[in-house]
């Protein structure tokens, strides 16, 4: 799933939610090779990069789906399900043609609180595939099968009524899905400092990368920052921040025309040679060199 040296990085494209004409809004189910000639249709590259704002579900069946998500592939097996939240930059690989699975699209707070909290879509998230087993994969089945059939009967029923529905069902999956991974951490105070420390990272992280500023903006002390991100990640406050940074970093180097300094530019780095020195301490190489390496690291 690497490109050409030769290839120009190709953008990103950030992609919004739009609902199918007379469907409810909201979610959307579809085969996985139905994406292939939709793309095409549209004149679009199945394979370029994508930056949904949109949560997806992708479930693989008879044969393997291979993608990549932010720099990490992923070979889903049959069976095994992929959950890609809001803004996660991902490609499929070159066997989408012929893929054999099923997506469930839904956008961000269509879901009510209470399932959110109960099946724990909360960060820090788990990016892993899932291969629900035994009663657990037929609960997905079933709850997948019912979701399917309603996404169908799109004349049966009053449009909110048909939607409230779709709420439901889509609810039943995904606690299904979460069912199937295991017991969720219990909610702590701790907890609800770092899903407010988390929001403000992705909404500050080209402006600011001291600790210090968010501790200021949330209300907090730099140390209760760092408790939090430490019980959730395992990584320090500062730490915490820094990956986001670089994480966008490659997400723009890898997907962009933009060059180094414009990067630099753009994640808040006032001198291109801070950019440089902060890259390559955090991942061994320059950014030119990240960008024309083979892989997606």
């Amino acid at each position: 799933m690497g490109k050409n040296r030769q290839d120009r990085p190709q953008d990103v494209r950030d992609l919004a939610y739009t609902p199918t004409v007379g469907a409810p809004a909201g979610v959307e189910l579809m085969e996985l090779a139905a994406l292939y000639e939709r793309a095409r249709r549209h004149g679009n590259d199945p394979y370029a990069p994508l930056r949904p704002s949109f949560h997806q579900l992708i479930g693989a069946r008879d044969r393997t789906l291979l993608m990549a998500v932010d720099f990490v592939e992923y070979a889903l097996r049959p069976g095994s399900w992929l959950w890609i939240r809001p803004g996660q930059v991902q490609r499929f690989g070159p066997d989408l043609r012929a893929a054999d699975g099923v997506i469930v699209l839904f956008e961000a707070g269509f879901l009510p609180p209470a399932t959110v909290a109960a099946a724990h879509m909360d960060p820090p998230y788990e990016q892993r595939p899932l291969t629900p087993q035994g009663p657990d994969a037929e609960g997905v089945r079933r709850a997948l099968d019912h979701l399917s059939y309603e996404c169908s009967q799109t004349a049966l029923l009053p449009l909110q009524t048909h939607a409230e529905v779709l709420r439901a069902l889509l609810s039943v999956l995904v606690m299904r899905l979460a069912q199937a991974r295991g017991p969720a951490p219990r909610p702590t105070a701790s907890s609800e400092v770092f899903r407010r420390f988390h929001a403000a990272v992705e909404r500050d992280h080209a402006v600011t990368r001291r600790v210090e500023d968010y501790a200021a903006a949330l209300g907090y002390n730099p140390r209760t920052l760092t408790r939090a991100a430490s019980a959730a990640t395992g990584r320090t406050a500062k730490q915490y921040v820094d990956d986001r940074v670089l994480l966008e970093a490659k997400r723009l180097l890898q997907h962009s025309g933009l060059t180094a300094k414009e990067v630099a530019d753009r994640l808040g780095f006032v001198d291109p040679s801070d950019f440089t020195k902060f890259f390559r301490l955090r991942t061994g190489v320059t950014p030119g060199a990240f960008r024309a390496g083979t892989d997606l690291r």
